[in-house]
């Protein structure tokens, strides 16, 4: 939805900090605006309008000194509103607002209230409350300089070279400067010794309907990310279902290949001609990916492999979606790391090691596919919605007993719950063979020779001798490929400082002989979508 900039403390000059927030125009290219408090705190914001278009500018005032800036949605914020936050004298429409408010009548106690995706800082006078959603679905670091104002943005290219250090906020916390650091989320299906539950085909259907439903909300067109792969398109077809007799506009899907031939773009169609769908392909071309790689690091500010092999076709996807005039998209990420559908998981030594795999995963989505689901999109102004990462659906979902989950128990199956929770032959949410379809990463399904061509690159650039001396070069988080080393490269040239190369943390899969986190590289991997690998499902 947005960019945040906030700085804590005296002094810093307003005309530098409106360049630093500009840094991060992408993210809101509707409007910007800066307000500097009564004793010299900044708050500044960039906005993508999604709610509220005409009234919900921000930094938003409170009923009397508060002032705070969010990013996100707040998807319950009408509920509030009508119930917790009656008494109080609202400003605008904008579902941003009931933060301030909820500050002024909870104090820092009310995170857990709020339903969404957040980041944001309120102002208090010479107190102040920042916070980050539960998962870490938007991005939020902060930072200290050399004369203790701290700062927070949503992106590191704001405060990089303003900070002597920064980091990463973490997910699920808040932080004053009272108490310092709290963990405010503090979910049951942390504990992997809960997970007991029997598996209810019905709940898990509808509490992710309820889900899709509630990120529907938007006074701006919304379009769904339409992989061709099972969630993407579970949340497409539920998508599809709730606006059918809606007054809204005709549901826009997207998918992404290198060519019409690819394994995403040939399921995404046949699931798009099924739904009805407004259907748009995309294609790309290697040399293109390649030619972006640059810009590209500098909007994910990450050098993990896996975040840039799957954010290059993301970030091609988001241009020509945004191109069309739509900012809101849903996406299908979390749902590999709830049902553990990533190959690497049929490995699995015991159904707690599964579970204690999948409980990890959830918690560590917001070092890989959230930050390229946020950034790789925002780099065009576009906002990703989760409908997996619902509260209430991880409550019901991770819970389920790993023996109902694992791969085994279901003949080789990844994600058969799922799978069967929405196999209703009397009204079908989808073709069975793309229900049915083995488990694609997103860099794999644009087309194989992505990965290929990719890794032959960056091998080209990168020589043995520096290979030799990669430890010395990057002694943090060394480079242990020559594709991986590329780019390091590139992150550093726009990152330089120490603390930039802390934030990042490497996806690596577990229990797999092979250390390439491309779905190909496991034993696992079969040809199970033949029909659509050799296009003989008519589409």
């Amino acid at each position: 939805m947005c960019g945040i900039l906030a700085i804590i403390g005296k002094g810093k000059d307003e005309a530098l900090v409106k360049q630093l927030s500009k840094r991060m125009s992408h993210r809101g290219p509707d409007e910007s605006d800066i307000h500097l408090t009564e004793n010299g705190h900044i708050l500044s914001h960039e906005r993508l309008s999604i709610v509220d278009l005409h009234t919900g500018k921000q930094p938003i005032q409170g009923t009397k000194n508060a002032w705070m800036v969010h990013n996100g949605e707040i998807y319950n914020h009408q509920k509030l509103r009508d119930n917790e936050l009656k008494d109080h004298t609202f400003r605008t429409t904008s579902d941003s607002e009931v933060i301030v408010h909820l500050y002024e009548q909870y104090g820092y106690e009310f995170c857990d209230m709020l339903d969404g995706i957040f980041t944001f800082v309120v102002i208090d006078g010479d107190d102040f409350i920042a916070a980050r959603d539960p998962l870490g679905v938007k991005p939020l670091y902060y930072g200290l300089d050399e004369r203790g104002r701290i700062y927070f943005a949503s992106e590191m290219k704001a405060i990089a070279d303003q900070c002597q250090s920064f980091s990463t906020f973490p997910p699920g916390h808040y932080y004053t400067p009272k108490t310092g650091f709290v963990k405010y989320y503090r979910p049951q299906w942390e504990d992997a010794a809960k997970a007991e539950e029997a598996v209810d085909y019905t709940s898990i259907r509808q509490s992710l309907t309820q889900a899709v439903e509630k990120r529907l909300m938007s006074d701006v067109p919304i379009g769904v990310l339409l992989s061709g792969g099972l969630d993407s398109s579970i949340t497409s077809s539920i998508a599809a279902r709730l606006l059918k007799n809606s007054s809204q506009h005709k549901l826009h899907s997207f998918s992404i290949g290198l060519d019409a031939l690819a394994p995403d773009t040939l399921a995404a169609r046949k699931v798009a001609d099924f739904l009805g769908t407004e259907h748009h392909e995309i294609h790309f071309t290697i040399e293109q990916g390649i030619e972006i790689l640059d810009k590209l690091i500098w909007h994910l500010e990450t050098y993990d492999v896996t975040s840039i092999r799957a954010s290059t076709p993301m970030y091609f996807l988001s241009k020509a979606i945004t191109d069309l005039g739509i900012k809101v998209v849903l996406s299908g990420e979390g749902s590999d790391e709830i049902f553990g559908g990533y190959l690497y998981f049929h490995n699995a030594p015991t159904p707690l090691d599964f579970q204690k795999e999948t409980i990890d995963r959830v918690q560590k989505l917001f070092t890989a596919d959230l930050l390229r689901a946020d950034k790789s999109t925002m780099a065009h102004g576009l906002e990703a919605r989760v409908p997996f990462l619902d509260k209430a659906f991880l409550e019901m979902a991770i819970k389920i007993k790993p023996q109902a989950k694992q791969p085994k128990t279901h003949g080789g199956v990844e994600k058969y719950i799922l799978r069967k929770a929405f196999d209703t032959p009397e009204q079908p949410y989808l073709p069975e063979e793309v229900l049915w379809r083995q488990k694609e990463q997103f860099s794999d399904g644009v087309g194989y020779n992505w990965i290929d061509m990719l890794i032959d690159y960056c091998a080209s650039k990168v020589t043995d001798e520096e290979m030799e001396k990669a430890t010395e070069h990057f002694p943090y988080n060394t480079p242990a490929t020559k594709e991986a080393y590329y780019y390091r490269s590139i992150f550093h040239k726009h990152f330089p400082q120490v603390s930039a190369a802390q934030t990042v943390r490497k996806w690596i899969p577990k229990w797999q002989a092979n250390t390439d986190p491309s779905g190909r590289a496991n034993a696992a991997h079969v040809k199970a979508d033949t029909l659509i690998a050799q296009n003989k499902i008519a589409v």
